[in-house]
């Protein structure tokens, strides 16, 4: 079965203006349709700033020594590298582990 879905051009125009991002990695195209000129703005987010780490004991609320990856939620950028700031590989992070990560970020 061939299905075709149609999409209305003032859909596609409001989605390519949601989209649309400045900064120097932003390229805009314009296409000519029938119903007229369609731009379309691409590129990347800005990065959020976290602004510094935070300190070791922020992070480790219960004062066991170490931070688990449910305690570096708290501070998204070494959530996401949780794999990279446990050297060791032991599910946990340490404090020196932790200050080696934050001198690298």
């Amino acid at each position: 079965m061939n299905t075709r879905v149609l999409i209305p051009m003032s859909l596609l125009v409001s989605c390519a203006a949601a989209f649309a991002q400045s900064g120097s990695d932003a390229r805009t195209t314009t296409y000519q349709t029938s119903r007229g000129e369609l731009v379309v703005h691409t590129g990347q987010p800005q990065p959020h700033d976290f602004g510094p780490a935070p300190p070791f004991a922020q992070l480790d609320r219960r004062g066991a020594g170490y931070v688990t990856s449910e305690d570096a939620a708290a501070y998204p950028p070494l959530a996401n590298d949780f794999i990279y700031a446990d050297a060791n590989r032991d599910g946990r992070i340490s404090k020196a582990e932790y200050e080696r990560w934050a001198r690298a970020r």
